[in-house]
């Protein structure tokens, strides 16, 4: 499994960033379901992806 940054409770939250790493790491565990057969959990993680993708370009619209 690759090295993944890890985000902490404790952390001020970066909230581009964070939906940003969720879109990536949604992703690639969409992949890995659709790989294994999980064709529903597969889509449910591509939602997840969009979600974060759409959250990451209005929290930007909003800091820049």
């Amino acid at each position: 499994m690759p090295n993944l940054p890890e985000f902490e409770p404790s952390d001020p939250p970066d909230r581009v960033a964070a939906a940003r790493y969720l879109a990536t790491l949604s992703a690639d565990l969409a992949v890995m379901a659709r790989r294994h057969g999980l064709a529903t959990l597969g889509f449910l993680l591509d939602m997840a992806r969009l979600e974060a993708e759409n959250e990451s370009k209005h929290a930007e619209g909003r800091n820049g």
